[in-house]
């Protein structure tokens, strides 16, 4: 008999992001070892095309075109819960934000039937890292609980991100550890390079508190020679203030160049010097590893980043880039580096994310995991 398994996310290609990749690599994977994949999700934004087979929602979206925030949030998730009532299904597969979560373990939880949570950030310390007021702490802290607790099984994309989960009382047995990625035959050494004319970093994907890429602005104003640029593809909460920030100490310098497709964004990365990764270190999220670090690293970009845990010795481990301490001095000093060095350990890069950042590898594994709930 075959498998039926339902994955609920609000993000699936052709939108862009590493959510959107991770589940669609999950959804190969499931299929490849003969299960039967149904994706409820978003209507993409107006100019994408969606691929036949997924079934898909209206959704309310912000001024960007994202589903972010939460009205935006219920207006995918009430729907939901009502999608989830009449599909059938013998494991249902939830991806963040914890509302969706929630959702997914009370329509499973009618439907008798088991749920996996894939954990691919902790949302209590993300809002924790912010500011955000107490009570909306509390009330995440409660959601996200109740999600992960419920769940047969809970994916985590990393060690970093499993070590977060006990606190919300998150049995260990159940927790397994998948791994992350980056699609490898999209971003490879080898394609087309971007060529504006002028030496350029490149940051790419969501720009957000705790992620501070400010850093990198403030580090230009140190860098030698007028012709240095930043381009950030991608966008997020900071925008606004990074292009505010970047008008006042980087006139002209910086280009915000929006969302890219991952062909685009590749071709940026290969002709770029290198590119930036930043997380605000003591804010309870030193355990990410953003996958820019995975897609740089592809491409045979060094990284520079800029913050401390896990990343930072990844980076430097693994001869991936520059890890430096989060201050502006101290990054431009490493983006001075690059531009005056001659790189020579490309192919190492372009190695190690093969041998240890393949997506392809995390969703057969998180496949696994699923499928290894029924068994």
């Amino acid at each position: 008999m075959t498998t039926r398994v339902v994955i609920a996310t609000r993000l699936y290609p052709p939108e862009v992001g590493a959510a959107a990749f991770r589940l669609k690599a999950l959804a190969t994977a499931l299929r490849s070892v003969g299960a039967s994949v149904s994706v409820l999700t978003t209507m993409p934004p107006v100019g994408m095309v969606p691929e036949r087979g997924v079934s898909r929602w209206p959704v309310l979206r912000d001024a960007g075109g994202n589903v972010r925030g939460y009205i935006q949030y219920l207006s995918f998730d009430v729907p939901l819960f009502f999608r989830l009532l009449v599909t059938r299904a013998d494991i249902v597969v939830s991806e963040p934000p914890p509302t969706t979560g929630l959702v997914v373990a009370l329509s499973s939880w009618i439907r008798r039937r088991p749920y996996v949570y894939y954990a691919a950030d902790v949302w209590t310390d993300a809002l924790i890292a912010m500011g955000a007021a107490s009570p909306v702490v509390e009330v995440m802290r409660w959601m996200e609980g109740t999600a992960l607790r419920n769940a047969a099984q809970v994916i985590a994309i990393s060690d970093g991100v499993a070590d977060q989960l006990p606190q919300f009382g998150v049995p260990s047995d159940v927790i397994r550890v998948v791994g992350n990625g980056i699609d490898t035959e999209t971003f490879r050494p080898d394609g087309p390079e971007a060529s504006p004319g002028h030496p350029y970093f490149v940051y790419t994907g969501t720009m957000s508190e705790w992620q501070g890429a400010e850093i990198f602005i403030e580090a230009l104003q140190y860098v030698g020679g007028s012709n240095v640029h930043i381009y950030y593809f991608g966008q997020g909460s900071s925008e606004q203030k990074l292009r505010e920030l970047a008008g006042r100490i980087a006139p002209g310098r910086v280009i915000f160049g929006g969302v890219k497709t991952p062909e685009e964004t590749a071709s940026w990365i290969r002709g770029a010097v290198g590119a930036l990764v930043s997380i605000v270190p003591g804010q309870g999220y030193d355990f990410a590893k953003p996958t820019k670090i995975y897609a740089a690293g592809a491409c045979g970009t060094p990284v520079i980043y800029a913050g401390a845990g896990d990343c930072s010795s990844m980076v430097s481990d693994n001869r991936l880039g520059e890890s430096v301490d989060f201050d502006p001095v101290k990054v431009s000093a490493a983006m001075t580096r690059l531009l005056d060095g001659d790189d020579a350990e490309s192919d190492i890069r372009v190695n190690w994310v093969r041998k240890n950042a393949s997506l392809q590898t995390a969703g057969e594994r998180a496949a696994a995991a699923v499928l290894a709930v029924l068994d």
